[in-house]
């Protein structure tokens, strides 16, 4: 324990084995339990931990763990179920940034990863507190606690001592130990997951003797599904419903199960989870909706305590269709057919519509769960499931809240280079939370966050349950497009044009055929066809002439996709002919995709069986078609992409931009924005580049800091300053264009009347060169972490609202995305002739903007507007930034939430 740093709450995490156990800081309380964790410890366990152990050593650790708390001291534990595990220590000796750590685990409880837990959690104690590296001395042939050390992620060096080895971990938070935590974290995670969704036995509780229950239709359900485990009711006043043998409650069951659907009235959910935990299930389904406060708050106690995992409350349930276990426990009216796509949702009808879509496609799921109210299992779990359950090849999820988007977007990342993983953007209007408190808050909505964190993960976002579907239908069935070229082929001119518009506006490109492609399909088609993009076969085209010419075009290397408009004609069916069965006889697999538009059709999208056992996607509109060739265009060229990483940055003080943030909130409890010196300071902290500028005070304070800053053609700027001053110009408290001494009195002594009372001080500044004008902030969200905002400046930068974001920190593919997206982008490229702005100046200006905001939790918004963009340089104008009181968090941490 420290007495400088407030206590740590207690946390829920994972050992590898899906155990839940709780870590929270050492109390007095608790020192006959650390005492008997090291009595109760074998000789040679003893040995290794403190190498001469004596009859005292037990009292003495429990003394230094739970004693009076004292600087640079901090003592975790571990518990499950109420029974102390394991300790961790570490101990700074009251000065330096390093401490030496220490640690023990119960016999009985090696290799199932206490200790390394543990130590991940001092890890990220022990940043907070500025520590940056741990020493511990281990006898050498500790093998244990060596090679956990060696399997952290973390440098560590070594060096011998006899039979002793010290070795030093520096904590510097490379990706290899975030990797290495989250592999850790995936491997426990999917531990935990197997009682849920691969249970060996299942009971319903509340499943009533007469229709009409939700219970009942569960059990149903499960029952003729084909369920392959052993399956049980919990009713008192019945011996079996639906033939399924019935007992009084959990405790009274021929074995303990592994997973409880509970369908009860929300008051009774907390005392049958509390009665499911202490029969030593592993998780629960809770259907169960409208649980209060306190009933959730016990709910979840009771999961946590005894470590069961929890879908729900207020949903519709979960399946799993693997032949292996054939479990259906939701109550939806159908069983989902089995299949490939993983699915996660928050809204039970949009599972439902999902289902059936799927089912209907021939798609089919592998998985399903409706998470409700997500108390505990989240979309983040069901995708780490997915990633190593060997079936699924397709994730699909609806999520209306996240619990640690950061977490999950370094989930997604990795995940959607294996799989497609869509999601339906709910939840997109932020109706209410526009607080203008500057621009960068007014530009951060809550679309754009999310914008952010899926394009950063490479996860493909649609706006409807249909668009979902119908990128699903393509992403399944076809081949990723190598570009956006796509080449229309149609036997209706009309149909054509529509599927042109609907490309263009989607985002594709529309290439002319070459002169070869040209003759190749003139050769192929009947006379009257007109080779273009579109291509106008006519409607006197046949089957095989269709067949051969999309069969050229796939072969064309300078067409990503092909789309084939279709009405049916009174010619091809005189002729027998079916147009659609020449895109679906190809009895070897295609490698660009092909999709067809069929303005007759009554379904949104189909997928047609091919001779092949493929399939081909059709849509009922040019449109919808559009659209999902677009979505894996961009997969396409997200996959292409090589993973980014945030570069090294020069010129950075991060101590002493702490020790200034520190400084202010020690002045100022509640925060609030930062006047210009210290906000220059800041600033000068990360080598963000301002124009030059000085503070006044006075009126001759002024006119001796505009003879000093006069630019070549002696003109100034003055802006006036008072706390809580955000837009100067909308209060025109700005003087441009200022000459001579007279014109600088004139505008201070014009201040100075019209905002008496206010006014602090004056800021001067030569009039800036030519150039565009730009705008970049920060915003620190309390659920995403900082976003990054860029886009066009100036007064009217709200208005036009050009603007693109992005979650920091910032890799260098992040930098360039932020630049290129705002529709200002032309500009800074020399489009009007002028030549590019210093574009390296800019990168080094939104990374430097990132790094602040990561390393500074207490940044509430940083808003820079102008940014002068030159051919020469890049350089921030008019800065402000706010500061609130806010402890940082470790968002890699592992904890349950």
């Amino acid at each position: 324990m420290t007495d400088d740093a407030p206590p740590r709450p207690p946390v829920h995490a994972l050992l590898a084995d899906g155990t839940t156990v709780c870590i929270r800081p050492a109390r007095r309380s608790d020192h006959d339990q650390v005492q008997g964790l090291y009595e109760e410890m074998s000789p040679e366990n003893l040995r290794l931990r403190f190498f001469s152990p004596s009859r005292h050593s037990a009292g003495l650790a429990a003394d230094r763990a739970c004693g009076t708390p004292r600087p640079g001291y901090r003592a975790l534990l571990a518990e499950t179920s109420g029974q102390l595990i394991g300790i961790a220590e570490y101990d700074t000796g009251g000065t330096g940034d390093s401490a030496e750590i220490s640690l023990a685990v119960a016999d009985g409880l090696h290799h199932r990863g206490v200790g390394t837990l543990l130590v991940e959690h001092l890890v990220s104690a022990a940043r907070a507190e500025g520590i940056t590296s741990f020493t511990a001395d281990a006898l050498s042939d500790n093998h244990e606690v060596l090679r956990l050390f060696a399997d952290l992620g973390l440098r560590t060096a070594r060096r011998f001592e006899g039979p002793e080895v010290r070795c030093t971990i520096a904590l510097d938070p490379s990706d290899s130990y975030l990797t290495a935590v989250e592999e850790r974290g995936r491997a426990a995670d999917v531990a935990s997951l197997r009682p849920l969704l691969r249970p060996a036995s299942v009971a319903v509780v509340g499943a009533g003797r007469k229709p009409g229950s939700v219970g009942r239709a569960i059990l149903h359900q499960i029952r003729t599904g084909g369920y392959t485990g052993r399956l049980f009711a919990v009713n008192p006043g019945a011996h079996a419903i639906l033939g399924v043998p019935c007992y009084p409650s959990v405790g009274a069951l021929p074995v303990t199960p592994d997973l409880v659907v509970v369908a009860v009235p929300a008051h009774e959910v907390p005392d049958v989870a509390e009665e499911c935990g202490k029969a030593g299930a592993g998780a629960l389904l809770v259907v169960s909706a409208h649980l209060t406060a306190d009933h959730a708050d016990a709910l979840l106690a009771a999961c946590r305590t005894h470590g069961m995992r929890l879908v729900g409350p207020n949903c519709l349930g979960l399946s799993n269709t693997d032949p292996g276990v054939r479990l259906n426990a939701t109550f939806a009216a159908d069983a989902p057919r089995p299949g490939t796509a993983g699915v996660a949702v928050q809204s039970g009808g949009v599972g439902i519509a999902l289902l059936d879509g799927l089912s209907r496609l021939g798609i089919g799921v592998s998985t399903f769960a409706s998470l409700g109210d997500k108390y505990d299992v989240s979309g983040n779990d069901l995708l780490q499931w997915w990633e190593s359950d060997g079936r699924t090849d397709l994730a699909l999820l609806h999520l209306e809240s996240f619990g640690n988007p950061r977490a999950f977007s370094r989930t997604a990342r990795r995940v959607t280079r294996r799989m497609p993983v869509l999601t339906v953007d709910a939840g997109r209007t932020d109706a209410g939370r526009r607080a203008a408190a500057s621009h960068t808050a007014a530009a951060a909505t809550r679309t754009m966050t999310r914008t952010a964190l899926f394009t950063q993960a490479g996860i493909t976002a649609t706006r409807s349950c249909g668009e979902l579907l119908e990128a699903a239908a393509l992403l399944h069935s076809q081949p990723l497009p190598a570009g956006p070229r796509v080449l229309i082929v149609t036997n209706a001119g009309g149909a054509g044009v529509l599927a042109a518009d609907a490309c263009a506006e989607a985002g594709l490109a529309l290439p002319a055929p070459t002169p070869e492609l040209v003759d190749d399909l003139l050769a192929v088609l009947p006379d009257g066809a007109a080779v273009g993009n579109p291509v106008d076969a006519t409607a006197a085209v046949f089957e095989d002439q269709l067949a051969a010419a999309v069969d050229r075009i796939t072969r064309y290397g300078g067409i990503d996709a092909v789309l084939v408009a279709l009405v049916p004609t009174a010619v091809a069916v005189a002729t027998g002919d079916d147009l659609v069965r020449a895109l679906t006889r190809a009895q070897t697999p295609r490698t660009k995709p092909v999709v067809a538009v069929r303005l007759e059709q009554t379904l949104p999208v189909e997928l047609l069986p091919t001779e092949g056992d493929g399939t081909v996607p059709a849509y009922a509109e040019p449109q919808a078609a559009a659209r999902a060739l677009a979505h894996a265009a961009h997969r396409a060229a997200w996959l292409a992409r090589p993973v980014g990483t945030v570069p090294d940055l020069d010129g950075v003080d991060t101590e002493r931009a702490r020790a200034l943030v520190d400084s202010y909130l020690d002045a100022h409890a509640d925060g609030g924005w930062l006047e210009p010196r210290v906000c220059a300071d800041l600033m000068d902290c990360y080598g963000i580049r301002q124009l030059p500028w000085a503070w006044a005070e006075t009126e001759d304070d002024a006119v001796r800091a505009a003879d000093r800053l006069r630019g070549a053609d002696g003109r100034v700027v003055m802006k006036g300053h008072w706390p809580g001053l955000l837009h100067k110009s909308a209060q025109h408290a700005v003087h441009l264009d200022l000459r001579g001494e007279h014109q600088v009195r004139a505008a201070f002594r014009d201040l100075e009347t019209r905002f008496c009372g206010l006014l602090t001080g004056v800021v001067i500044q030569p009039l800036g060169p030519r150039g565009t004008e730009l705008f970049a902030g920060v915003v620190q969200d309390e659920v995403f972490g900082p976003l990054v905002l860029f886009g066009l400046g100036g007064t009217a930068t709200e208005v036009l609202a050009d603007h693109a974001a992005r979650l920091a920190p910032l890799t260098d593919h992040d930098v360039h995305d932020l630049i290129t997206a705002p529709r200002c982008a032309p500009l800074l490229f020399g489009a009007q002739g002028g030549g590019p702005v210093d574009l390296g100046g800019l990168e080094q200006l939104l990374l430097r903007l990132s790094r602040m905001a990561s390393d500074l939790p207490q940044l509430a918004e940083a808003d820079f507007n102008p940014v002068l963009a030159t051919p020469d340089a890049v350089t921030v104008l008019d800065a402000r930034i706010r500061l609130v009181p806010r402890r940082p968090q470790d968002p890699y941490l592992r904890r349950l939430r």
